[in-house]
């Protein structure tokens, strides 16, 4: 049989997860400063001590030690609750609390067994401290005895009623406990109406009922409140409601550049320190690059630097291979680097000892193509990564996360291997590519909280001559058209734009801009990219960033250049969070580089800052295997020196 303690800490935990379990229901009402109401509880009574004598005339054979009970609660009450976190709260109810002992064994080898009405008047004031919905509150208990009866039986003796003696008139003890309130009326209404469920803890600190011996009671009440206030006068909020979202969508359109240019760029492409395997096999996949001892010898990764690529598609498939070559490339740096070690570190459902298997893989491959020393190399296995894609609880796209999660992890403590700023990942690979972006020759609409506020959105593009086109309908905060397709057969032209959206409220909102379009011409410009990759490791956010936006990007950022901030997700989740995700991290990305050119006095510099969460049209890679799906986990950053 469980311990009263035990019990207690297990009614405390249930009743506190019920409480919880409200919090996920949000609701906005002009609150009351005084409330008045009912509540009903059960009190759940704990016996502990010693109790033998019941009255003058009764001294039972064997002594009651534990005993528990469930008797009502009840109260009227009063609130106060003023702006901010602290109010107070007056009780004032009946109190039940009555219980059962545990049977004991008389001297007569009879059973015995003991019930008490202990029930009470009781006031109890209360300190509230509220956050949000929630709240919590603490103060004292005085209580005054009501009824004091107890039925004692014993076999072979008649039952035996009567009221216990000795028993103190008032307790004083206290309470502490915490609640949610659940609003049930309208938020407009002039009365406010909450129902609250709550639960407190009476530990027996004063809770001795009599003045002999040592019974003492501890109680854990649950329950629920009605709560009533008369609303306070505060400015309408409905109009607000509706006109919140017009007044915070704003509208803007970016003609293409004059000069849409291929950019010659230099990349920093980071290398993702994991080789996944397929499911089945624990040998190396045959995607990854193989080499035999004759090629290994004369592999460099420089080799990897070369071979201009002319589109984004080719240039996907160019860093895809540079990954590939991931087992090429640590071995070309160990070979380099007598001194350098790694952990290689598997991961499979199946076991530690699968994970170990693909640890073995690895360091296999190392020792017998590029002559790594086998103390080099120390393995692992585990059932799960270190950060798992695979979080508790996860019931959706379980197929996908469990393929990020069969993986090995390369980790290593030797400079040589890792990134020189930032560190965790392998030192990236510096690649040169032409490439050229979309939206330059694009006509750009920009409408700052369209995913928030609106439904849709749609631009109505008019000539000088009157003539309309029509785009959309939109979600996103951003999208583009070709110029070609506006322009026509015509070289250039001024249009005025207007942009229609329905907020979800109902509301409709209309914005217009003007802009003048000429047909671009082309021309070649250098530019940098570097990209941050993140993991399924909810911690780790750009922070852990910093110092590689300010120390390596940032420098780079002169006057006058232009800024290209892109995040992306891949297509594990809701698209709506992973849209949020993805914006969030850009923005934040460029709120770190904004701050380090702050400091060095530079802010004539042009920012292109959107998420596009998992789309896939934008995305940089496909969503097929595990490392692009990884890879797709980015913020891209372009950074375009003045010309």
């Amino acid at each position: 049989m469980l311990s009263n303690n035990k019990i207690i800490q297990k009614i405390i935990v249930g009743s506190m997860m019920v409480v919880t379990a409200f919090g996920s229901v949000q609701a906005q009402t002009t609150q009351p400063t005084w409330w008045f109401g009912v509540s009903g509880a059960a009190n759940l009574n704990f016996y502990s001590g010693t109790t033998q004598r019941l009255n003058n005339s009764l001294i039972v054979p064997s002594a009651f030690h534990e005993g528990n009970g469930v008797r009502p609660y009840g109260s009227v009450f009063v609130e106060y609750r003023p702006a901010g976190l602290l109010g107070a709260t007056l009780n004032v109810g009946y109190d039940g609390r009555g219980g059962k002992f545990d049977g004991v064994i008389a001297a007569c080898d009879c059973p015995a067994t003991l019930k008490t009405n202990m029930d009470y008047i009781t006031v109890e004031p209360s300190l509230r401290l509220s956050l949000s919905n929630f709240y919590f509150f603490a103060g004292p208990r005085v209580a005054f005895n009501q009824q004091k009866d107890f039925e004692y039986t014993q076999l072979r003796q008649p039952d035996t009623d009567g009221e216990l003696t000795a028993m103190r008139s008032t307790i004083i003890s206290g309470q502490v406990g915490m609640g949610y309130e659940f609003p049930i009326s309208s938020p407009g209404s002039g009365t406010q109406v909450n129902l609250s469920p709550f639960v407190s803890f009476h530990p027996y600190f004063g809770q001795d009922p009599r003045d002999i011996e040592s019974l003492s009671l501890t109680t854990v009440r649950t329950g629920i409140a009605l709560k009533f206030g008369k609303a306070r006068k505060a400015p309408v909020t409905e109009t607000l409601i509706a006109e919140v979202p017009v007044r915070q969508v704003t509208f803007a359109v970016r003609g293409p550049i004059s000069e849409p240019v291929h950019r010659q760029v230099s990349e920093t492409l980071p290398l993702r320190n994991s080789v996944f395997f397929d499911e089945g096999s624990s040998a190396v996949p045959s995607r990854y690059v193989v080499l035999t001892s004759d090629q290994a010898s004369y592999f460099k990764e420089e080799v990897l630097q070369q071979q201009p690529t002319e589109s984004s598609a080719a240039r996907s498939a160019r860093q895809l291979n540079v990954y590939h070559n991931i087992l090429n490339i640590l071995g070309d740096r160990m070979r380099s680097n007598p001194s350098a070690t790694i952990s290689l570190s598997g991961a499979s459902a199946k076991g530690p000892a699968e994970g170990k298997a693909f640890a073995e893989s690895v360091k296999q491959y190392l020792v017998s193509v590029f002559g790594i020393k086998e103390s080099r190399v120390a393995t692992q296995g585990r059932t799960k990564p270190l950060i798992p894609s695979e979080q508790p609880g996860a019931t959706k796209e379980l197929t996908l996360l469990r393929e990020g999660d069969r993986r090995v992890d390369i980790q290593s403590n030797s400079p040589e291997l890792l990134m020189q700023v930032g560190g965790e990942m392998m030192k990236p690979i510096q690649i040169v590519s032409t490439t050229s972006n979309p939206l330059d020759t694009q006509v750009v609409f920009t409408v700052d909280g369209a995913k928030d506020l609106l439904k849709t959105w749609s631009v109505a593009i008019t000539d000088e001559n009157g003539a309309v086109q029509h785009c959309g309908p939109f979600t996103n905060d951003q999208e583009g058209v070709s110029v070609a397709s506006v322009l026509g057969d015509r070289t250039e032209g001024n249009y005025k734009m207007t942009m229609t959206g329905e907020t979800k409220n109902g509301t409709a909102v209309t914005k217009e801009a003007s802009v003048h379009l000429t047909r671009p011409t082309a021309s070649i410009q250098k530019a940098y990219r570097y990209s941050i990759l993140f993991d399924f490791d909810k911690t780790k956010t750009i922070a852990s960033y910093n110092t590689f936006l300010k120390d390596v990007v940032s420098p780079l950022i002169s006057d006058g250049s232009t800024v290209i901030i892109h995040g992306h997700t891949d297509v594990i989740g809701e698209n709506d969070y992973n849209q949020t995700l993805s914006a969030g991290r850009a923005s934040e990305t460029q709120k770190v580089i904004e701050g380090a050119l702050s400091a060095k006095g530079i802010k004539n510099v042009k920012f292109e800052t959107a998420g596009f969460g998992e789309d896939v049209s934008r995305s940089p890679f496909e969503n097929n295997l595990p490392e692009e799906r990884f890879y797709n986990r980015t913020v891209i950053i372009d950074v375009i020196p003045v010309k």
